[in-house]
């Protein structure tokens, strides 16, 4: 790492020039290419997929994306009158002309004659595209809409609704980055007091997460990336980043107070924190590559492209950003510290101040503190138990988008199951099998859940068969999806006995159950694979059993209480229109193996930074009291500042518009905030200081066969006199100071201040 360093600074003009080729070349390669993102929820063998794909053989068109245009005329006027009726057609017909649309059903046909509401004030036309919606080019749909909305008049309200029309509505994302860059450049400049510090952290990731996000574009021409996965990666990429770089930059602005040269500074601090930074990325990667072993190529994608964004991120904190602090030199401190270090001399930063009044007294009150962090993180988890999994869909849009409106229109004029039909479709072979069919019809009428049955629809050689089913509740309700389990479990193999039929139950509500099931169904083993790699990475760096346990119990909790605040928000609706996010619905079924992934390895950096300083303390000392004391009086301050960015970061995506990013966002601010303030600045302190020596033991055995690995080389105090050395060394340099680190120069005035370090210890 020190040699890495030293040749970026060395070469600082090369390697900037290189971090900008990258990041331009990835920009145009990512422009010309354009996008292929897809949200592929299907999941091969399931009924759902194979539904699909007997439409897609014996029905053309019908395996495509199904959207919807929804009129509704004003009192005193019906949606079959001549003039609406006249505007409508025409617009419909113009529809039914593009190229990717497949086909129209208008409520002015026999065909669609159900289309039309009881009281005669709404109507929809459903628009079948050749494709499905993820391969559906976002021009296509936005003709549909201008199309569409162009026959709007007085007393006549259009709205569309559908994937493909969704495609259309805009997201805030660039506001959301702007707003989360701006905020943390504010954190950022309150904690070193100088501009130029400031921008480093900041520039250095948006350079990595905008040479990722062209990545992740690229990607999705090689495979399936869901269209959330780049503005995740921006989210999680900012985040760690700036934090990334926060580090080392207060690494090198200590070594610069020290009386460090600038090139040395930057030098150490890679050699040291870059070293913690290292290891703290892979564990994000790790924890986010541990989604391979799901099997599902949809969450494949967004693995990938966000572990490409956290590598990106960490080779830019020790490349880029080590000859970027060379660049601007002293000025990495403020004119105020670079006026005292040139009037006093160098002087070690005391861990004074809060920080050290807040590490006593965690050691003097370990169990009150610990219980109350335990019932805090308890309270907030509550929620979880409660957990629905399902999709939302776009009856939780803001109440002012058109596929909102025109959900809201379907709901009131037939039913919310018209929103999200099923789909039974099915193989036919011999005649026993067809009158079977034929009389399906009336069974599912008379079953529970089911509002309306559509006539049977034939291929054109009879062979295969398929009718729509609309629930009398809503796609996202809990009742539909025990109406799906209700046809497959009872319904459908009753139907289906003494023939030949397989008939299987496709749709929306049916795919995204399908998808839900097999991601609890692995959740498990997820889990346990990411929390044991992780066990095993810190049993390596600490040599203790106690510290991995802590950490996964940690990491545990923090998600628990993370999932029981987007709970209360999302599923039950806490504040969630308020926010702009719509209404109550379901957790996406991916979002706990994402949130896992990630929070786990967020986690993981805190507990990394806190534990590695305490671990110094306990291998110079052997005193565990001494250790956790001045381990969080020396990082609570920087992990608080670190955290109080990526909240920031994170939060900021609430304003993107998009309801999975908002949960992502909510739900990493949430836990971030709960990691970094209850956990690891006073739940695990408190527990290290009850537990003592125990928290640092490991079998002898198991001592003798594990390698040893180093995640920062010690940096002790008693080190001044090697500072001293190197500073000589260079050519120009004096030996700014003969006295002992602490103490003031001669004639000075500057007594030696107490710190933490002061305060005996009480026992090992």
């Amino acid at each position: 790492m020190a040699a890495l360093a030293r040749w970026c600074v060395r070469h600082r003009l090369l390697a900037v020039l290189l971090w900008l080729v990258a990041l331009g070349g990835a920009a145009t390669a990512a422009a010309v290419a354009g996008s292929a993102y897809s949200n592929n929820y299907e999941v091969p063998g399931t009924e759902s997929g194979r539904a699909t794909q007997i439409l897609n053989q014996g029905f053309d068109g019908l395996g495509g994306d199904s959207d919807t245009v929804v009129w509704k005329t004003g009192a005193g006027t019906s949606v079959r009158a001549a003039a609406v009726e006249q505007s409508m057609t025409g617009a419909l017909d113009k529809i039914s002309e593009m190229p990717a649309v497949a086909s129209v059903v208008s409520p002015y046909t026999g065909q669609g004659a159900a289309q039309i509401s009881s009281d005669g004030h709404i109507a929809y036309a459903t628009v079948t595209f050749h494709e499905q919606a993820d391969a559906i080019d976002k021009a296509d749909a936005q003709a549909l809409v201008d199309t569409a909305k162009a026959s709007e008049a007085d007393g006549l309200q259009v709205e569309l609704g559908g994937t493909a029309v969704g495609l259309t509505e805009s997201k805030g994302a660039q506001t959301a980055e702007i707003v989360g860059v701006a905020v943390a450049a504010v954190v950022l400049f309150l904690a070193f007091g100088s501009l130029a510090a400031s921008i480093l952290p900041i520039a250095t990731a948006l350079v990595s997460v905008g040479t990722a996000y062209a990545g992740i574009v690229l990607l999705g021409h090689f495979m399936t990336v869901a269209d959330f996965a780049p503005m995740l990666g921006t989210l999680i990429g900012l985040g760690v980043g700036i934090d990334y770089a926060l580090f080392i930059v207060t690494r090198h602005r200590k070594g610069l107070k020290q009386g460090l040269p600038v090139a040395v500074a930057a030098e150490r601090a890679v050699a040291t924190t870059g070293r913690a930074v290292v290891f703290a990325g892979a564990t994000v990667c790790i924890a986010l590559l541990g989604m391979l072993i799901l099997r599902l190529s949809f969450l494949n994608g967004v693995a990938i492209a966000a572990s490409l964004t956290v590598l990106l991120t960490v080779a830019a904190s020790v490349t880029l950003l080590p000859a970027l602090l060379a660049w601007i030199g002293p000025r990495a401190l403020s004119r105020r510290e670079r006026r005292r270090l040139a009037e006093h001399g160098p002087a070690p930063e005391l861990p004074t101040g809060f920080a050290a009044r807040w590490s006593a007294f965690v050691e003097r009150h370990p169990k009150l503190l610990g219980v109350v962090a335990v019932a805090v993180m308890a309270v907030l988890a509550l929620p979880t138990l409660s957990l629905h999994l399902g999709t939302s869909d776009q009856g939780n849009n803001p109440a002012t988008a058109t596929t909102r409106q025109a959900y809201d229109l379907l709901a009131d004029g037939f039913g919310p199951g018209v929103n999200g039909p099923l789909t039974l479709v099915t193989d036919v072979q011999t005649a026993g099998d067809r009158l079977a069919v034929d009389n399906l019809g009336s069974t599912l009428e008379a079953t529970k859940g089911v509002a309306s049955v559509s006539p049977v629809t034939y291929d054109a050689d009879g062979t295969a068969a398929f009718l729509t089913v609309v629930p009398e509740s809503s796609p996202q309700s809990e009742r539909t999806s025990d109406l799906v389990d209700r046809l497959r479990d009872d319904v459908l193999p009753r139907a289906e006995t003494g023939t030949s039929l397989d008939v299987h139950v496709g749709g929306v509500t049916a795919s995204y159950d399908d998808f839900a099931e097999i991601i609890v169904g692995k959740l498990p083993l997820f889990v346990g694979v990411v929390i044991g790699l992780g066990c095993i990475l810190l049993l390596l760096a600490f040599r203790s059993i106690g510290i991995p346990l802590k950490a996964a119990a940690m990491n545990v909790a923090a998600v628990a209480s993370a999932f029981g605040i987007v709970v209360a928000i999302f599923q039950w609706g806490w504040g969630s229109e308020l926010l702009g996010l719509g209404s109550a619905g379901p957790i996406e079924p991916f979002l706990p193996v994402i949130m896992v992934s990630v929070l786990f390895g967020l986690s993981m950096d805190y507990q990394v930074f806190l534990v590695s300083r305490m671990y110094e303390e306990w291998l110079e000392t052997g005193d565990n009291r001494r250790a956790v004391r001045v381990g969080l009086a020396e990082t609570s301050r920087v992990i608080n500042s670190a955290a109080v960015i990526m909240i920031s970061v994170f939060l900021a995506f609430v304003l993107s518009g998009d309801r999975v990013i908002a949960m992502f966002g909510i739900g990493l601010a949430a836990a971030v905030a709960l990691d970094a303030f209850v956990l690891r600045t006073l739940l695990v302190p408190a527990l290290m200081h009850m537990l003592g020596g125990a928290n640092w033991w490991l079998p002898r055995s198991l001592d003798r066969w594990l390698p040893r690995i180093s995640i920062e080389p010690p940096e002790c105090r008693s080190s001044t006199a090697d500072v001293r050395a190197k500073i000589s060394a260079i050519p120009g340099q004096r030996d700014s100071h003969d006295e002992s680190v602490g103490e003031s120069a001669p004639g000075q005035g500057r007594p030696k201040e107490q710190d933490v370090r002061d305060i005996a210890g009480r026992g090992r």
